[in-house]
């Protein structure tokens, strides 16, 4: 299909993104660069109970979170959300439409980790962040009202791998329940794994595949990470008894087919999953381009209601 009329707008007024274009590379410039032009006004900021800026124990320090709390009596639920940005870039700012959307419309605490960056903190410390807040939550979420034992992780792009990864680590290691896992154009396999979104929409629709090839220098610590589930997770062998998923997809999207290859290998592996491809949509859709994309409504109701269906309430 072609282009939606609305992305189409975005795409012509974005110049070619090449972050190998220049050398060398300013990391922490890039990174506000990208915090200021996510940075939601306060006015265009959906309502929610309350929306705090705490830190949660980490393996190698605070992590820095923000928890968005609905309106209502506790304790509620949580989502635990994971921003996209290459592992590399990005922060709590680029998905505060979404979050809070989200919070409302689930009647669930979010909360939205702001995780170790690489190529600073390489490979595993984002996974090890990630999943010291789920492990957290279990054993103190009464702290911010939430119930310990309905927890659900998400995430988009860089985002989606680390909750899919965080699902992984759940099941290996025995740990926290993880109700349902949201997976937002995850990253779960390499760019040159050879899947044809990578060769059709490899530049000029919003993601390209040399952002993607450079943030894999950024964010493994060596090529033999490339082999680790925990890393890249259609490398594991078996996906049964993780939780169950949702998957949203953009058709003009370097990463769609690796998404929907996950969704097949989970539904093989016995795992309640649902897909959804949106035609004509391109990568970041659920969040950082949610205030101009129509489409972003339909996904936050449906995470919502995926969410509400997998905590127990009426979906």
């Amino acid at each position: 299909m072609p282009l939606d009329p609305e992305a189409q707008r975005i795409i012509d007024r974005t110049p070619a993104e090449d972050p190998n274009a220049g050398a060398p590379l300013d990391v922490a410039a890039m990174r506000e660069q990208f915090r200021l032009m996510w940075t939601l006004p306060e006015d265009e900021r959906p309502p929610v109970g309350s929306a705090v800026d705490t830190a949660i124990p980490g393996p190698a320090g605070d992590i820095p979170v923000r928890v968005y709390t609905p309106e209502g009596e506790g304790p509620f639920p949580t989502f635990v959300w994971f921003h996209g940005g290459g592992w590399t870039i990005g922060s709590l700012e680029e998905n505060e439409f979404s979050c809070r959307k989200v919070c409302a419309l689930a009647g669930a605490i979010v909360v939205s980790v702001d995780y170790r960056l690489a190529p600073e903190d390489p490979f595993p410390a984002a996974v090890d962040d990630a999943y010291a807040v789920v492990t957290w939550i279990a054993g103190h979420g009464a702290e911010i009202g939430a119930d310990p034992a309905r927890i659900a992780v998400g995430g988009e792009s860089a985002g989606g791998n680390l909750a899919a990864v965080t699902a992984l680590k759940a099941r290996d290691l025995g740990g926290p329940a993880i109700a349902l896992q949201v997976l937002i154009s995850p990253v779960l396999g390499h760019p040159d794994d050879g899947r044809a979104s990578y060769s059709e929409f490899s530049d000029g629709f919003f993601l390209s595949k040399s952002s993607m090839d450079w943030f894999f220098t950024t964010y493994p610590s060596d090529a033999r990470d490339l082999d680790d589930p925990y890393l890249l997770p259609l490398r594991a062998d078996d996906l049964s008894g993780v939780a169950r998923a949702l998957i949203l997809e953009a058709e003009c999207d370097v990463l769609r087919d690796e998404g929907e290859e996950y969704a097949r290998r989970l539904e093989e592996a016995g795992v309640q999953t649902e897909l959804v491809r949106y035609d004509g949509m391109i990568h970041a859709f659920f969040g950082p381009l949610a205030t101009e994309l129509s489409v972003a409504k339909e996904a936050h109701a449906r995470t919502a209601a995926a969410l509400r269906s997998a905590f127990g309430g009426e979906a």
